[in-house]
């Protein structure tokens, strides 16, 4: 044991001999990191579900990410008790794997969205943007009631698809052609909505910001926000023990 505290005392006070030796552990280490990714044809294990986003709720992302709603709320629920019996299953890898760029966020003022869809009414999360402390009063939340008067201005959204499409978001070219349509499609109630759900199943399709006669900027935020956490069925996948 003395012998190697003597070495080691030399390693320590030879700084070229210590570069050295700590280049050959940070070499070792990377190539036992990256090798095995050369031999893998994706590093996320696809879940049953999980799609796409369809362009109005990208249309949406869009807008939570223009407002900065990621500087307040992370979409990224850690495997600890805590956080799942107060934010639900915890997140997985593959619910972000169409992210670009994702949305993890890096701290919570507010609460995690990641499970957000489903939890509240579409007055609920309307009512919340337009004033927060209504429905949370201690909420520091900005009011955002701007949203439910400006109409919602997309651009083109097959070129926003292709776009996607290219870094690897597996859009199909019918999905890209009839994107614009898509998006009107699914905040009118009475289209025919056969060829959207096939295209993005679990789609839901209602007016979302209680003012039919319009497409805002509220509409699409919040199909954003309700498709959130939807896509997967945990529960089908939880173990069910069998009575004896």
């Amino acid at each position: 044991m003395a012998n190697f505290a003597d070495k080691h005392k030399k390693l320590e006070k030879n700084v070229t001999l210590l570069a050295v030796c700590s280049l050959v552990v940070v070499i070792i280490g990377g190539i036992v990191e990256i090798a095995p990714l050369f031999w893998i044809d994706n590093t996320v294990e696809e879940v049953e579900g999980v799609r796409p986003y369809t362009p109005l709720e990208l249309a949406g992302r869009n807008i939570y990410i223009r407002e900065g709603c990621y500087t307040c709320h992370s979409q990224m629920i850690r495997p600890f008790r805590d956080e799942v019996e107060r934010y639900g299953h915890y997140s997985l890898a593959a619910e972000s794997m169409y992210d670009h760029p994702f949305q993890w966020g890096s701290k919570r003022t507010g609460p995690d969205l990641a499970r957000v869809g489903g939890r509240y009414s579409d007055e609920w999360h309307v009512q919340h943007l337009v004033d927060p402390r209504q429905v949370v009063p201690e909420s520091i939340m900005p009011p955002y009631a701007f949203l439910k008067d400006r109409d919602l201005n997309a651009g083109d959204m097959s070129g926003h698809l292709r776009a996607l499409y290219r870094v690897g978001v597996p859009y199909t070219e019918e999905a890209i052609e009839k994107a614009n349509e898509d998006l009107l499609t699914q905040v009118d109630p009475f289209a025919s909505t056969a060829e959207l759900e096939e295209r993005y199943p679990k789609v839901q399709v209602r007016d979302f910001d209680g003012n039919p006669d319009r497409l805002t900027e509220m509409d699409a935020l919040v199909a954003y926000l309700q498709m959130l956490g939807t896509l997967v069925d945990f529960e089908a996948g939880e173990a069910q023990e069998q009575p004896r």
